[in-house]
């Protein structure tokens, strides 16, 4: 029955999450192409040809040829184009101008499209209550994430004519953290009981699955040292590297902990054999997941999971036997997406019911 107090004071609506969750779904989309556009502008060597960071006011490339003459002239002060692309001449920059401001830009829309979506939908009240410090931390997570790609940048315009494949490797864990974080969050407010009704436990799974993430984000941040410092190039047969299981020079930097960041030989095997491993723990978990018979999405999510990742071993050995083609090497970052999209969904699917009753509103 109603109460006296209700009816005179009737109680706000909940929020409907639906429409909120969309949105970050949409949201993750463009970080996922936003993704794919980094690695395109890292294979094509195009990440140095725009020297200023002009946040906001820099959206637009240059209009007019003395613009463009301007910016190349500051182009050619840079470790990168003496050590280079002395030959290159206005052509050749505007090519690899183009994806490197593709790629702020894109930035920049995501940023447009999360702050608009987040004032709106808390103007209308759209938002739970427990949701909204975790919008207001993926939104400073996505400023600090700008502020990570311009300190990445400037690595490569003093006195290197590389960017730091530690800081390449920051600001990739970054995004990649935006994305599984903004999924998490998008996956909770449509689904927020998954296993409603279930009594058994998914505990021993959920860990394997902790695991097996983090064996894939490791995998990934090793795969940034192999981008940063071309290790890729280093090897290019699979399963051996040039008829040895192991290279001779995988240990002949000194000090000899320095060797697994920055001997490409080293980084290329370490990255070879993460990827063996964590392949090994999905396929591990999956088949542990469709084995426990759980109801709900769990077994599909676990069986796209295991063909994923079969799929993102092949594409990396094709990109190393490709001699990292640029097409090849830039699915290979999006299967990586993939994997951890999957992952995350997969932990969504087994969590208990009593963690994922909705927040109120």
């Amino acid at each position: 029955m109603t109460s006296l107090a209700e009816t005179a004071f009737p109680r706000a609506p909940r929020p409907a999450p639906r429409p909120v969750a969309l949105w970050l779904l949409a949201c993750c989309a463009m970080v996922f192409a936003m993704a794919v556009i980094g690695a395109i502008t890292r294979l094509t060597e195009s990440g140095l040809s725009m020297v200023e960071w002009k946040p906001l006011i820099g959206i637009l490339p240059p209009l007019s040829e003395a613009e463009w003459e301007r910016v190349f002239a500051l182009y050619r002060e840079t470790p990168e184009y003496r050590v280079y692309n002395a030959w290159m001449d206005l052509d050749g920059f505007k090519r690899i101008f183009f994806w490197e401001w593709f790629h702020r830009l894109w930035g920049q829309l995501i940023g447009f499209a999360y702050l608009a979506g987040f004032v709106w939908f808390l103007a209308r009240g759209a938002v739970p209550r427990a949701t909204q410090p975790q919008l207001w931390g993926l939104f400073a997570l996505g400023g600090l994430q700008g502020v990570i790609g311009w300190f990445m940048v400037m690595s490569g315009l003093v006195d290197r004519p590389d960017v730091s494949h530690y800081r390449l490797a920051l600001h990739l864990g970054v995004a990649f953290l935006i994305y599984a974080l903004m999924l998490k969050v998008a996956l909770g407010l449509l689904d927020p009981a998954p296993l409603s009704g279930w009594r058994g436990g998914t505990r021993p799974l959920r860990r394997h699955a902790g695991w097996a993430l983090g064996l894939v984000s490791i995998t990934i941040v090793w795969g940034a040292f192999v981008a940063g410092i071309n290790a890729g190039l280093a090897y290019n047969t699979f399963p051996t590297m040039a008829g040895r299981w192991i290279p001779p020079e995988i240990a002949t930097l000194q000090p000899w902990w320095l060797n697994p960041f920055e001997n490409t030989a080293a980084v290329q095997f370490i990255h070879r054999w993460l990827a063996i491993v964590a392949a090994l723990a999905v396929l591990a978990l999956a088949w542990r997941v469709r084995a426990a018979s759980l109801p709900g999405r769990a077994g599909m999510v676990a069986g796209l999971l295991a063909a994923m990742v079969l799929v993102q071993v092949g594409l990396g050995i094709a990109t190393l036997l490709t001699v990292v083609w640029i097409p090849v090497a830039a699915a290979h970052q999006a299967g990586a997406l993939l994997v951890v999209t999957l992952l995350v969904w997969l932990l969504h699917e087994l969590q208990p019911p009593a963690t994922g009753r909705p927040g109120g509103g």
